[in-house]
């Protein structure tokens, strides 16, 4: 963006210590800064490579003063300023599944809710929301890359349980099938015949 039009430029230095490398994260955090702005303010802001830039007229030297100060102090609590979803999904390069599983199953932690209301949108939306601090935790650990080999090794799991079920299951009918052929009115043992004893007595079957 070019400021060669607007003389009164302040910058700030917006570290990956902030942005966690996410280009994502460096919007959102623009959105915020904004968002502290009054609305003729905003649009003379912008979040570029590593740096915070305000570029207003020279004729607002007064505005430019007072809106500099709220930048200011803006930026001292950027460090703690809690991660939104998309912002974490793009910091550890996760799906939106993902997060939802781990976030479940408490290996993601939430730092609290959120709820905004959305141009469009006739309801609010309430989302979690992470702090920085975790969120760098699990991507300096590269906890992804190990969470998914788990998840991967406890489907693995529940399949070969699933597929002993499912045969046990097929084993269980087939026995029952047998059984109820075996009882369907016939006798599978020796007959009563007339004479039978006196026959076997005779020893004629050794």
């Amino acid at each position: 963006m070019a400021h060669d039009s607007f003389p009164l430029i302040a910058e700030w230095a917006l570290p990956s210590s902030v942005t966690l490398g996410s280009s994502v994260r460096a919007k959102g955090i623009e959105r915020e800064l904004r968002r502290r702005l009054s609305w003729n303010s905003r649009k003379h802001l912008t979040v570029e490579a590593g740096r915070v830039v305000l570029s207003m007229p020279e004729g607002d030297a007064t505005a430019f003063a007072s809106t500099r100060e709220r930048i200011s102090t803006a930026m001292d609590a950027l460090p703690e300023l809690p991660l939104l979803p998309s912002e974490v999904e793009d910091v550890l390069a996760i799906s939106s599944r993902e997060r939802h599983k781990w976030l479940g199953d408490g290996r993601l932690q939430s730092a609290g809710t959120r709820t905004v209301k959305l141009r469009g949108r006739a309801r609010a939306v309430t989302f979690h929301v992470f702090d920085p601090r975790h969120i760098e935790t699990i991507l300096d650990g590269d906890l992804p890359t190990i969470w998914r080999e788990e998840d991967a090794q406890v489907s693995a799991e529940n399949r070969r349980r699933a597929a002993g079920k499912a045969a046990l299951a097929r084993a269980n009918k087939v026995d029952s099938k047998v059984s109820d052929a075996g009882t369907d009115g016939t006798d599978s043992r020796s007959p009563d015949l007339d004479g039978w004893d006196a026959f076997d007595a005779e020893r004629l079957l050794r």
